[in-house]
Parts: structure tokens; C-alpha cells; sequence
């Protein structure tokens, strides 16, 4: 018999007496599968949780643009120094004009200031609401959609039209089940004219998208004042040649705003790559623990069938002894209790993963934590169960197949 029949028969050998003393032993595969199953269930709800947190955040910052930088005496993200960046000169509308002519790879482009203000209709009214003043293009760098009626133009702005862009949810509380067009809101006490709504956008790290109204941008200086620092959006007409276009918008804007060579940025480039990278930055080290807790409760497991396995081998101590006597070979032996070991955690590990992917799913439904439940992590929870296993079922298994034969027949 060559060695890859001996193999063959070995393993389906092994499989079926694996199989009989599993089910043999009912009590106490069941504990040892809930062992590993509650192990793999902690750690892939952690991971379903996570990969739903993820993929929640980068679908958040998709809706700014992947080809579009932001401008601005502020960046996104900063630490200290807030007056430093505070002090820097406010963008003017000139600077805005000199950037675009400057700028060949710029396909749209629009300052934008904003502030919060209470919007109402009669007696209904929305609190906390972004008020901003833009250009035509805006609606090209911004991802909006019109839902009804139009967007600005640039007749709007240069006569100060008093005239209004709704979000989503601006319009559904102040009109809700008719149409705004043409109707009058009400911004901090002055009246503007209803010309169109904004689809649905949702959220970006937790900022509603839906709680804004859009009105022309000297409208907005008319209105409001001209002292809020703005912010322009570009948009690109390469999305994969951001970095580059980046270089080269710092080069003009310094020139444009006449930064001299020997000082550094007096303004920002943002980018949504660059809250992507603080969200990884923050979350690293929390991920690390939610995953370590999860490992170590599999680890429990693993050891729980490390325990369960030696207790087995020592029960069956004269079964080994006469199959040995009988001629079956220490790979047999091995074969077998490795098997039983694998056959316990893969059960455990597809109820865990069931368990914990279902809990996940849960948990995001009564939460606002995200889960996303994907087929290759079903498929890994159930395959680490099994490698858990087999690596926790090794030693047992060469306990078992090291036993000497004599001995092991006289053992009562």
C-alpha cells in the first residue's frame, strides 16, 4: 500500500471513530462546542462591527468627492494652535477668480461660507440649520442632486436674488407631504423664496448633509455679512491625479495670495483622504483591543479543548493500547484525535459564527453602530475555528499516539 493510500485510509478511519466517540460523548462535545463557539460569536461580532464601521465611514466620505479639495484658512483637522490658524487672512472673492484662471486641471469650482441659523415656515420651524452662501458650480463639486425645482444661477448671485435651495430635511419638516417651490421661508427673520430641493445625502462623521439651505453667495454677504472666513471646493477632471493637482494648487495659491518663500502655508488643502486617515489613526488602537478581547476569549475555547481532548485520551488509554497492539500506526493515532479535535471546533466555530454575525446584524439595527457581514468572514470564522482545533488538539493527539502499548493494555 503506497503512502498516499495508507493516508487516505488513515484519515477516513480516523474520521469515523472521531465521529462515533463525539457522539459517544454527547455532554461533553456539546460543552466543548459551546466553548469554542462562544469564542468565535465574541470575535466576529467584534469584526462585523468594525468592518461595518469601516465601510460606513468610507461610503460617508465618498459623498464629498473623491476629486474634490477644499480650500481654506482651516484645516479639517488640527491639534493646538488654533489661534495660529485663526489669525491667518480670510479668502476674497478676487483670490477665488485668480486661483480658477490660474488653474487649467480645475473642472468646477465655488467658494462657500456658511453659518448656522433656525430656518421657519409659519409656525414650523428647524433649528441648527447650515446656512451657505455658493456659486453655480457648487452643485457640481458638492455631490448634491437637485430633487425638485432648480439650483442657483449665476443671475441669482450677481442681482443678491433672495432665493433658496432646501436640503432633504429642511423640506420635509417645513413642508411636509407638499411641495416648497415657490412658498417663503424664513432664515433668522428674512424671507427667501423656495427655487429648489436637494435629494437625500445623509450624514458625514455624524454632520447631516440634509440639514443645510443653499442661497447665492453675495446673497448671503447681502444678508448675513461679509466677516465668516470662507471655504473654496474644487473639483478636479482627474480623480487620479488628486495628488499632483494638490502640488500644484499650493504653488498657486501662495502666489495668488502672495505668501512669501521663506514662510509657510497661510491656508489648507483639504481632502476627505485626510479624514480617513485620522479616523484610522484614532480607531487603530481601540480596534486592537476589541479584536485582542476577542482572540483571548477564543484562546479560552482552544484550551477548553486542549482539556477536553486530554481527558479523552486518558479514558481511552487501553482503546489506544489494543488498536496499537493491533499494528496502527502513531500517524493513525494522531490522525484521529487531531480530527475529533478539528470536527468539535468547526461545529463550534459555525454556530459562533452564526451567533456572532447575527448579534452584529442585531446590535446594528437597535444601534447606530454599522455591521457589515460579509461571505469570506463566515468562511474564516468557521476555518480559524477549525485550525484552532488542530493546533489545541496536538498535544493531546501525541500524548495519545506516544503512549507505549504494554502500558497502555494495562491500564485500568
Amino acid at each position: 500500500m503506497s503512502f498516499r493510500q495508507g493516508f487516505r485510509v488513515d484519515v477516513l478511519e480516523g474520521g469515523r471513530i472521531a465521529l462515533f466517540s463525539l457522539r459517544a460523548n454527547r455532554m461533553r462535545t456539546v460543552l466543548t462546542t459551546l466553548g469554542i463557539g462562544i469564542g468565535v460569536a465574541t470575535l466576529l461580532a467584534i469584526v462585523g462591527i468594525i468592518q461595518g464601521l469601516n465601510t460606513s465611514f468610507h461610503n460617508q466620505l465618498a459623498t464629498l468627492g473623491a476629486n474634490t479639495l477644499y480650500v481654506s484658512k482651516f484645516p479639517w483637522v488640527f491639534r493646538g494652535d488654533w489661534w495660529l490658524f485663526r489669525n491667518r487672512k480670510n479668502f476674497t472673492l478676487d483670490q477665488v477668480a485668480r486661483i480658477r484662471a490660474q488653474a487649467p486641471f480645475i473642472s468646477a469650482m465655488s467658494p462657500a461660507v456658511q453659518r448656522v441659523s433656525d430656518v421657519a415656515r409659519g409656525d414650523a420651524q428647524v433649528s441648527s440649520v447650515r446656512i451657505t452662501g455658493v456659486l453655480e458650480e457648487y452643485l457640481a463639486v458638492s455631490g448634491y442632486e437637485v430633487a425638485s425645482g432648480r439650483f442657483l444661477t449665476t443671475s441669482d448671485d450677481e442681482v443678491t436674488r433672495p432665493v433658496a435651495v432646501l436640503g432633504a430635511e429642511v423640506a420635509s419638516s417645513l413642508f411636509p407631504g407638499i411641495s416648497p417651490l415657490g412658498q417663503t421661508v424664513r432664515v433668522d427673520g428674512r424671507p427667501f423664496q423656495v427655487v429648489g430641493t436637494l435629494a437625500k445625502k445623509g450624514k458625514v462623521v455624524e454632520e447631516n448633509l440634509d440639514l443645510v439651505v443653499l442661497v447665492p453667495f453675495r446673497t448671503f454677504y447681502a444678508s448675513f455679512g461679509k466677516g465668516r472666513p470662507m471655504q473654496i471646493a474644487i473639483a478636479v477632471e482627474d480623480a487620479g491625479r488628486v495628488k499632483q493637482y494638490e502640488d500644484q494648487l499650493v504653488g498657486i495659491v501662495r502666489r495668488v495670495r502672495g505668501t512669501p518663500a521663506d514662510q509657510p502655508d497661510d491656508f489648507s488643502i483639504n481632502k476627505p483622504d485626510t479624514l480617513a486617515q485620522t479616523y484610522e489613526q484614532l480607531t487603530r488602537a481601540l480596534y486592537g483591543v476589541a479584536v485582542g478581547v476577542g482572540l483571548i476569549t477564543l484562546l479560552v475555547g482552544g484550551i477548553g479543548i486542549m482539556n477536553i481532548m486530554l481527558v479523552s485520551v486518558r479514558e481511552r488509554t487501553r482503546e489506544i493500547g489494543v488498536r496499537r497492539a493491533l499494528g496502527a500506526r502513531r500517524r493513525t493515532i494522531v490522525l484521529q484525535f487531531l480530527m475529533e479535535a478539528a470536527s468539535v471546533s468547526a461545529v463550534g466555530g459555525l454556530l459562533g459564527t452564526v451567533v456572532g454575525l447575527g448579534t452584529a446584524k442585531v446590535i446594528s439595527l437597535i444601534t447606530p453602530l454599522a455591521a457589515d457581514v460579509r461571505p469570506e468572514t463566515v468562511f474564516s470564522g468557521v476555518a480559524f475555528a477549525a485550525v484552532v482545533g488542530l493546533l489545541f488538539g496536538i498535544w493531546p493527539a501525541a500524548r495519545a499516539a506516544n503512549l507505549d502499548p504494554v502500558e497502555a493494555l494495562r491500564y485500568e
